[in-house]
């Protein structure tokens, strides 16, 4: 059942005050917002010369004529150890949270790139062992077993790159899509921190029996530096920054409001929080210090512009953390890392915007709902609901379309149930002019590809359709 509304003001209450108070932050969002381009393909082809560079120092210190099958598989050993050096490397980078990629390319698209450089590595890492020890074996006549003993306990830091190396097949099995879904949050999160373990324990063995190493000081200083670097950002992203973010601002839960059935906003004060940099659409990573909370950290979306000292996070209960924050007591300190994410006006290109919402994925496009610059006659809200009763923030929403003139539609199930449909017919319907609008989708998976399918259908080019998501 499709309904429309030119919104109306909310009255009393708690949301009238964050709005209100948050027009002054969508005006100076406005001046501050500028369109930029995503550096994601820059940085894919950086990382593939940086493969070429790794396989070209392998080139070079490697025989033209390789004269036995033992050779051959030696240094096929050796080529693929190399590459999952710097593969594990790259891995490590995407672990780091690094401003440049998280907010500009988008957690998401980082997160599948890090899913696959994964796989690579173990890949990379398992065909480096097999080779080499099966290599071995053959020069040396040996069975398999006896050589895998012989070259872990004789050749030096072999012991530890055999530990290290069991630690990274562990992580990906755990990360693999059958178990992990399989695997409560907690303990994928913490098992995955062994990744940096196994790196430490690896990497020494690189450089203390690497041929490639062992005969190039100057190659062997490049590989310090890469780890090096990929270290210091590790250090600075993943531990100072959110040691200096917590500590300057001092966040702690003010409110707890119920929103709708099984959804929460919890508001958050701190100090000076508007030096945090964040826009609409992003999101931060949330630990409240409180029992049965403390040691896990969800993305959560900010649900209103944010203030000088207020944040709030709108959550819909749909596992035991976010069921849990419905619990949360006032002043219970509140553990934040972020902004994170691209889900901003940045990607914008025309003056036509449609926002496709449905479930928690209200949250972040309620934000730009009422931040995007322009005009609100060219903005259009579709928000997709199960019932009436399930329209979060509904009250807001209908304010910030009657203050801006914007178009407002709630697309809920019928009396019999039945769903509406979301097609290129329908986009159509609703917004002739679809195919030159930019259009932000955040929802369910199942809402996100069918709306993908329904705007490209409708024409609406892919490079003005934004999605991200946030599934764990």
């Amino acid at each position: 059942m499709w309904v429309g509304c030119a919104g109306t003001k909310a009255t009393g209450g708690q949301h009238v005050t964050t709005i209100q108070h948050s027009r002054a932050g969508r005006r100076q969002a406005q001046r501050r917002i500028r369109p930029r381009r995503s550096p994601a393909v820059p940085l894919i082809a950086l990382a593939w010369a940086g493969a070429a560079a790794v396989v070209g120092l392998w080139w070079r210190n490697t025989p033209a004529v390789l004269p036995d099958a033992g050779d051959r598989l030696i240094h096929a050993g050796r080529i693929t150890g190399l590459l999952a050096g710097y593969v594990i490397a790259l891995v490590v980078v995407q672990m780091a949270r690094v401003p440049a990629l998280e907010r500009r390319v988008g957690s998401d698209r980082v997160s599948r790139w890090h899913a696959t450089s994964g796989r690579y590595a173990l890949s990379l890492t398992s065909a480096h062992v097999v080779l080499t020890v099966y290599g071995y074996a053959l020069q040396g006549r040996t069975g398999v077993a006896e050589q895998t003993v012989s070259l872990v306990t004789e050749y030096p830091e072999m012991g530890k790159a055999a530990i290290g190396t069991v630690l990274l097949l562990v992580v990906g099995l755990v990360s693999a899509g059958a178990v992990r879904h399989r695997v409560r949050y907690e303990v994928w999160y913490y098992l995955h921190l062994l990744t940096y373990l196994a790196v430490y324990l690896a990497f020494w063995h690189q450089l203390a029996t690497g041929a490639e190493f062992l005969a190039d000081q100057a190659a062997r200083a490049v590989w310090y530096v890469l780890y090096g670097a990929v270290g210091a950002l590790l250090v600075w992203y993943r531990v100072l920054m959110p040691l200096r973010l917590n500590l300057v601002h001092r966040m702690r839960v003010d409110q707890v409001v119920p929103e709708a059935p099984g959804v929460v906003s919890v508001l958050v004060r701190g100090r000076r929080l508007h030096r945090l940099g964040a826009e609409a659409g992003q999101f931060f990573r949330w630990r409240f210090l409180t029992k049965g909370l403390r040691w896990t950290a969800h993305p959560y979306s900010l649900s209103a512009p944010p203030r000088p000292d207020l944040l709030r996070i709108t959550v819909k209960a749909v596992g035991g953390h976010s069921a849990a924050l419905a619990r949360l007591r006032p002043g219970t300190r509140v553990w934040a890392e972020g902004p994170y994410g691209s889900l901003t006006a940045a990607r914008r290109s025309r003056g036509k915007v449609l926002l496709i919402a449905g479930g928690a994925g209200i949250t972040p496009l309620r934000t730009l709902f009422e931040t995007l610059p322009g005009a609100g006659g060219d903005l259009t809200l579709l928000y997709r609901a199960r019932t009436a009763d399930d329209l979060a923030l509904r009250e807001e929403l209908e304010a910030i379309a009657d203050d801006r003139g914007a178009h407002l539609l709630y697309a809920v199930n019928g009396p019999d149930g039945r769903r509406p449909e979301i097609s290129a017919g329908m986009l159509r319907r609703i917004l002739p002019d679809i195919a030159r609008h930019d259009v932000y989708v955040c929802g369910p998976q199942g809402l996100a590809e069918e709306s993908y399918a329904a705007l490209r259908e409708a024409g609406v080019p892919d490079r003005r359709i934004h999605h991200e998501s946030f599934a764990l």
